[in-house]
């Protein structure tokens, strides 16, 4: 399941994930090996392809649809999946859709999800396995065994990655202090960070597909992403030409392939650097990343500083007496900035030789 495909299945796999009576039902006609047929939707577009069978309209329950399934028709449950509506169902989707299923019942699943967008359920009584149909994706519920072994390889190469991260972030906040950051630190910084956010992505659809099974998978991604995508928004905030494009440039990149990430001078293009054809030219920080480490120091300030100084080297540079005339900085947390930036520092120089 591809990063574009499986955003947008996210709100479907949660009705079909370990846990649910639907999940329970499907398993039943999965180990029976009668197969089954069912659209999960009650759409005026879906009835009016409905022809035959047999009108239901009770309350789901697995044992219910295990029973239904040994008819050759299809199974018609409301959007929600709390209904059984119709079973032995004859469906008419439009039969010039293309498909690149073979058996009849996926070939008309498939058929029927494209027409109408919504989902449907095809369970082979010969393979043994559950697909899913939405609009133009496909996608094969796995063993709970297999998905969560999956999940785990994907969070230990989350943590190396996250690993990776943090120092590229610990050597750029160095680099700032020293003032000798170059573009291809910057860049670095920000594919590593989309690097981890895509296999977050990942992460997030097995928790979805495992469902009540997932939520120790899900704590393990929490932890890892902690604050990850603020840090990556404050380095765009940082060194975009056009601090306005943040969201912009964050939703290109996020659409890009793996092979596209490793180009770092894309990478710049992509920030908004069109004019140089080295990595290697100065940059400056305006210093939104490094203030949000002091403690306690309101955003509405940290805007004042940058506004004010324009340059992280000027605010570091500034005596208390010049960060006392910005607006919402007293004297007594002007010295509270002057003291977190310099233990900031320390500890920066001390990480990076750890």
């Amino acid at each position: 399941m591809g990063g574009e495909e499986g955003r947008s299945l996210l709100k479907t796999l949660p009705i079909v994930a370990p846990g649910t009576m639907l999940y329970e039902g499907l398993e039943n006609v999965l180990r029976a090996r009668t197969g089954a047929l069912i659209v999960v939707s009650d759409s005026e577009q879906v009835l009016n392809m409905v022809g035959g069978g047999f009108i239901i309209d009770a309350d789901f329950n697995p044992a219910s649809l295990y029973e239904l399934a040994k008819m050759d028709g299809a199974i018609i449950l409301s959007a929600d999946a709390k209904k059984i509506l119709r079973a032995n169902a004859h469906l008419t989707p439009d039969p010039m859709i293309p498909t690149i299923e073979t058996g009849a019942r996926h070939r008309t699943a498939e058929r029927v999800a494209v027409e109408t967008g919504e989902l449907v359920i095809a369970i082979s009584q010969r393979r043994n396995v559950i697909t899913l149909y939405k609009g133009n994706e496909r996608h094969m519920l796995r063993e709970v065994g297999t998905i969560l072994a999956k999940a785990n390889q994907a969070l230990q190469t989350l943590g190396k990655y996250k690993s990776v991260l943090d120092q590229a972030l610990i050597n750029l906040s160095a680099l700032e202090f020293e003032d000798l950051v170059t573009l291809v630190d910057v860049c670095t910084v920000v594919q590593r960070g989309s690097m981890v956010s895509r296999i977050a992505q990942e992460i997030e659809l097995y928790i979805y597909e495992l469902g009540s099974e997932g939520r120790l998978v899900n704590m393990q991604l929490e932890e890892l992403m902690f604050d990850v995508e603020a840090e990556e928004v404050l380095v765009l905030q940082d060194y975009l030409p056009d601090p306005e494009q943040v969201e912009k440039v964050r939703s290109e990149l996020a659409s890009w392939t793996y092979e596209e990430l490793l180009d770092l001078s894309a990478i710049a293009r992509g920030m908004g650097f069109t004019g140089t054809s080295s990595l290697d030219i100065s940059v400056v920080p305006r210093g939104y990343r490094i203030m949000r480490k002091i403690p306690r120091l309101p955003q509405p300030v940290i805007e004042n500083l940058v506004r004010r100084f324009k340059e992280l080297q000027n605010i570091v540079g500034a005596t208390i007496e010049d960060l006392d005339e910005v607006e919402g900085i007293g004297e007594v947390r002007a010295k509270s900035i002057k003291d977190g930036l310099r233990r900031f520092r320390e500890q920066v120089l001390l990480d990076r030789h750890i």
